[in-house]
């Protein structure tokens, strides 16, 4: 009686497993703010740009490049160094800000789009030496400026997806395990070579990756309420599961700008519990109009309605 009593457990057990293992979380909103700082040299500070103490904000320095003048013939060896405005962007900055605001998380952003007046390519030697430089450089600067988490934003490429996602994938997962960062992120947007990249990532590596800081402004200029909330749906079901957080150009050149509709198709996601954050690019270019977008967004983040 007692063998059979378990035979039928285990039946029942076997039949609902697989059905469980596929439910996800709930839908739900998040008072996330995130904000790329530095790429443009234009002497913006962590103080200049507003903070409300009922958003979680994390500034993303822009950017470590592995750009390595002494290496040759490549000098993308994942030997990365420092290409933000560490004269107003200090280790002494960072642990000020942070001191003074517990709500703040401060990241670094790897790649972008240019160095040197070049494109910052991904272009790896082999994925083991490259993992192992980046481990080592990384690490070093990240303890050096107390910073919390990483950002992934290479937009151009020399080798294959499979390569690219190995070498990310496997740097987060040892960064983490190392305890060195609490948070990575991936910054993608609608390019076929791009997505192809980052989507083998999610792929793979999908359950170390905390946030998707989709592009959104590498849309068209004039881009309505309608087509953002298609193209949120859409990057929403390519990275199934994450957290993709909407963005805009702080200068309003391309895409949904938020005299356009963006804090429209904001409070849209809202009411629907899809809106996981907002970040802009860029505190920099935020600092002529005196941060005017920056105190919106936050606002309707941290209003629970």
């Amino acid at each position: 009686m007692e063998l059979l009593k378990l035979l039928i457990t285990l039946f029942i057990l076997q039949a609902f497993l697989p059905t469980t293992t596929l439910i996800q979380a709930a839908p739900t909103n998040s008072n996330l703010f995130r904000e790329y700082i530095g790429a443009m040299f234009k002497s913006v500070r962590f103080t200049d740009v507003p903070i409300n103490p009922d958003v979680e904000l994390h500034f993303i320095l822009s950017f470590a490049i592995d750009y390595d003048t002494s290496s040759s013939p490549s000098p993308t060896n994942g030997k990365f160094n420092i290409f933000w405005d560490s004269a107003n962007l200090s280790p002494s900055e960072v642990s000020s800000i942070k001191r003074r605001h517990s709500n703040v998380k401060v990241a670094l952003s790897l790649g972008g789009d240019t160095v040197a007046s070049r494109f910052a390519y991904f272009s790896p030697s082999s994925v083991d030496s490259w993992v192992s430089n980046a481990v080592s450089s990384l690490t070093r600067i990240i303890k050096e400026y107390n910073l919390d988490g990483i950002d992934i934003d290479y937009e151009h490429f020399h080798g294959d997806p499979h390569t690219f996602s190995e070498c990310i994938g496997r740097l987060i997962s040892t960064l983490k395990r190392n305890k060195v960062i609490s948070f990575a992120s991936i910054a993608p947007y609608d390019d076929e070579q791009v997505q192809k990249r980052y989507l083998a990532l999610w792929k793979s590596y999908g359950h170390l990756i905390d946030y998707v800081n989709f592009q959104f402004y590498a849309y068209d200029k004039g881009t309505t309420v309608s087509q953002f909330m298609n193209y949120f749906m859409t990057q929403t079901s390519n990275y199934n599961g994450g957290k993709v957080l909407v963005s805009f150009l702080s200068d309003g050149s391309r895409g949904l700008s938020p005299d356009d509709g963006f804090f429209t198709a904001c409070s849209r996601l809202k009411s629907q519990k899809k809106l996981h954050g907002i970040f802009i690019w860029c505190a920099d270019d935020s600092k002529a109009n005196g941060f005017l977008y920056e105190k919106q967004s936050q606002a309707l983040l941290a209003n629970p309605h």
